[in-house]
This record gives C-alpha cells, structure tokens and sequence, in this order.
C-alpha cells in the first residue's frame, strides 16, 4: 500500500503526517509492505515532498534572500538529478514569513533571487512551486531579481493549484488578496496595480492559473514558464503516479476535505489516479466539510475536538492509520 498525502496545514507536515499514518497501519499490520510518499501542490512542502521521494535530490542554501517583508531570509532550491532546478515560492516568501500582514507591502522578490541563483547555477529545467505566497505584487519583483536570464534550455515550468485569471472578480487581487490581509479598499487599488503591470508585460490577463501567487503566474508565463496543475506534477515527480498503479490500497489526507478538494487539490488528484487505475483511495482530514467516497476518518471526530487533533495530529494520524488497517485490510 502507499500513503500519500498532503500536508495538514499549520499542525503537520505532509512528511511527518504520512509516517505517522504508516506506523498507525504497521501496529495493526506488522507485516505488510507501506509506502510513503508525501505529496505536495506547488505550495508549502512541496521541496520537502519532492527532496524525500526522489534519489539523489540535493539541497542548495541561498543566503541573505529577500524575505516578504523585506528583511533577509535564508533561500533554498532543489537539484534532481538531470539537471533539474526545484524552487518553492512559500519557503522565502510565503504568508506565514510575514511578521505582520502587509498587503499593499508585501513582495516576492525572494523567489527571483532565488530562481536566480538556481538559473545561474546551469540547471536545464525550472520547476517553481508558486503556491502560498504572501505578496500581491504581480511578480515584478520577481522578473527584476531575474534581470536578463531567460528559461534554462529544457524550459521552466510553474506548479499551481489555481485557475484564477490575473484581474476581475475571481482573479489575485478580488479573490486572494483578502487572505493577505487587504480590505476592500486595499484590494481595488491592487486590482489597479494589477492591471497596470498586466498592460506593462503585455499577454492575455485572463488566462487561467495567471492570478496564482498574486499575479506571479502571470509574471513568470509572460517570461516564458508553462502554467500547470501543481498536484499532478509533483505526483508524476514523485513516482506517485506509478506507485498507485501497483498499489492494493492508496491512503491521502489534507487539513480540511470540503467541495475544493476535488478541483485540482493533492487529495483530489491521487482520487483521481486511483479511479483511473481501479486502486481504492482512502482519505484522513484534519476535519470535513464533505464526505470522499470510500473509507475516510478525521482527525477531530478520532480526538473528539479540533483542538484536540490540532495539539497532538501525529498521534490521530497514527489512530486514524490503526483504523484503516482494521477496517480495509480484509478487503
């Protein structure tokens, strides 16, 4: 069997979260053959998913890289083998970086500088994870710490679990800037902000995936990255998309499943691998704002609160693991 899943956000690591749910199912179960392979969507995890699942991944420190504040930040990028650059927007300019919110302040410079470094260290191909950041800037300050460099050889390629275009009602500043801390009147001027850099750069606005990370996707499509679906990246990657071909069993999980899960989420893409390859899919949430098809648990029915499972999950993670190698085991 393979557990897969993502991370449960601000209580657990996708890493840690998958080892938990293998020793719950291996105290049942001590005999059988688990696979971990923690999954990631492009945003907060995804070098930690990426780096434990693929042999040989190197790890590269980028000192004094510009945080989402402003001040200094220690940078990372990912090297697989092939010469293949890994770069995580949320691992320098992430949300939770912020000291305070700033919406109006907030930049993305950091994944420039880093892209950067990556770039001149002569990989072949990017891959950035622009998920969870904290800026609405559309990524300008990324294409100025970028300077004249251009996609590597084998081309760039941008991980999103997003398809809001860059302006209008569904788009970064109407939809995301809210969550940065914008109100109402703050996000009418980025919406202007927007849209000046969308006239600067030139290129279709209303593309899907170019209001991810407050308008970085468009920044970096119109410097020439393709915009894809982060889940489905990483889980090919990973050798996800593989494992659940061969598997009798896949468990997933993420912090909260509602109606969202299913539209481009880590837990809606390995569903979705798992009805295409006829492989039962599992799933544990930290709590539900739906029911999955199949067997699933939470974490706040197993502890009886959600503060309960929040200030212990490894330990419902490894209860849930118990109960579904007690309940699916013999199927």
């Amino acid at each position: 069997m393979v557990i897969a899943p993502d991370s449960f956000k601000g209580t657990i690591d996708a890493g840690p979260a998958a080892e938990a749910l293998r020793d719950g199912w291996l105290n049942e179960r001590t005999g059988d053959e688990v696979i971990v392979c923690p999954q990631a969507d492009g945003g907060e995890g995804t070098l930690t998913a990426i780096g434990r699942c693929v042999p040989g991944a190197i790890v590269h420190v980028v000192e004094g890289v510009t945080g989402p504040d402003g001040t200094p930040r220690r940078g990372e990028w990912l090297e697989l083998p092939g010469g293949v650059g890994v770069v995580e927007m949320a691992q320098m300019s992430g949300l939770p970086l912020m000291g305070e919110l700033d919406p109006m302040g907030a930049t993305s410079r950091g994944l420039g500088e880093v892209m950067a470094a990556a770039l001149d260290s002569g990989i072949r191909r990017l891959i950035v994870g622009i998920g969870g950041s904290a800026s609405t800037d559309a990524g300008l300050p990324v294409r100025d710490a970028l300077g004249s460099r251009r996609p590597p050889v084998d081309g760039a390629v941008v991980l999103t679990d997003v398809t809001a275009p860059l302006l209008g009602p569904h788009g970064a500043a109407a939809v995301f800037a809210p969550q940065k801390g914008a109100d109402a009147a703050q996000v009418a001027l980025l919406e202007e902000r927007l849209a000046d850099a969308a006239a600067l750069l030139g290129g279709d606005p209303g593309e899907p995936g170019t209001g991810a990370a407050g308008g970085v996707g468009f920044a970096l499509h119109r410097w020439g990255a393709v915009l894809t679906g982060g889940a489905a990246h990483v889980a090919a990657l990973t050798g996800l998309t593989d494992l659940v071909v061969e598997a009798d069993l896949v468990i997933t999980g993420e912090g909260r499943y509602d109606s969202q899960s299913l539209g481009g989420k880590v837990v809606g893409h390995v569903i979705e691998l798992g009805r295409a390859s006829g492989t039962p899919v599992a799933v544990v949430a930290g709590a539900a704002g739906a029911e999955p098809a199949g067997w699933y648990a939470t974490l706040t029915d197993l502890a009886g609160s959600g503060e309960a499972a929040m200030a212990d999950p490894a330990r419902w993670l490894g209860v849930a693991g118990r109960g579904a190698a007690r309940a699916l085991a013999a199927d």
